[in-house]
């Protein structure tokens, strides 16, 4: 499927984000790669079989907080 040299990553890979950009629309929020993968901003994914890989953006990171103020 993939035209270029070296070829993009398989859409059942891994590293499958890494394909080229074929398509861009970032006014609907979304980009088309070489591998089939429709790549959303949220970082879901569709893929070619119809398969969903479900937003993977690291945002349930807890937040810090300040140490107790010590008695003095």
């Amino acid at each position: 499927m993939c035209p270029h040299q070296p070829p993009c990553p398989a859409a059942d890979g891994p590293d499958r984000d890494a394909a080229r950009t074929m398509v861009h629309h970032p006014e609907q929020g979304w980009s088309l790669l070489c591998n089939g993968v429709v790549l959303f901003e949220d970082t879901g994914e569709l893929l070619p079989d119809g398969g969903v890989i479900a937003p993977h953006r690291p945002t349930d990171v807890p937040a810090r907080t300040a140490p107790a103020p010590s008695a003095v």
